[in-house]
């Protein structure tokens, strides 16, 4: 390998450091971000004296995670909140 082809690699991976450190910034801002609006819409609904709705199919996630078919219950959560797999896996975890 000559030294252009050398600098190059060199270069591509300096560049995709870069771009993940950047990517990875913007998520961990997301994330706080959207953690703070969660904290106030909470605490809103409890100023107003409201509850959360429950989830869609609440019931029937519950009553599988209840019976040990957590798979079958993470397909329904998934089914009735659209989050995606690792969401659903932790939500019904947390009823575990």
């Amino acid at each position: 390998m000559d030294v252009f082809g050398i600098v190059a690699l060199a270069g591509l991976v300096l560049l995709y450091v870069v771009i993940e450190s950047s990517s990875t910034r913007t998520r961990t801002e997301l994330t706080r971000r959207l953690n703070r609006l969660e904290d106030k819409v909470d605490l809103l609904l409890k100023q107003a004296g409201l509850e959360e709705p429950p989830l869609p199919r609440q019931d029937e996630f519950v009553a599988l995670v209840r019976a040990g078919k957590k798979i079958e219950a993470i397909k329904v959560y998934r089914e009735a909140t659209g989050v995606g797999l690792a969401e659903a896996k932790r939500a019904v975890e947390q009823l575990t």
